[in-house]
């Protein structure tokens, strides 16, 4: 919804206007052995505004749904254990952020 501003209103509908073209592989790895220990209640999962983060009931492992990443590298930073290994993605793969 674009308010009255011109201005895009919520997160949704910014995360709408990003187009990607996915790679084959995550760019985004996740140790779990170091994840299971996180002191910050894993951070991942609340920091990330495209919710590339989610855990998967049962195991309590974290998945990534990379496909989603907006390639700002919160994540990476955030996760103060480590667990996170974030590189850019493949060459010509991604994020194409479209403004206006």
């Amino acid at each position: 919804m674009i308010a009255e501003s011109g201005l895009l209103s919520t997160i949704e509908d910014k995360l709408y206007r990003v187009q990607y073209r996915h790679a084959n592989e995550s760019h985004i790895r996740v140790d779990q052995e170091i994840c299971r220990g996180c002191h910050i209640e894993r951070i991942c999962l609340s920091i990330c505004p495209a919710k590339v983060y989610s855990l998967e009931e049962g195991s309590g492992k974290i998945l990534v749904n990379f496909e989603n990443c907006l390639e700002c590298g919160t994540c990476w930073i955030a996760c103060t254990e480590g667990a996170i290994d974030w590189r850019n993605p493949q060459g010509g793969f991604g994020v194409r952020f479209q403004h206006g």
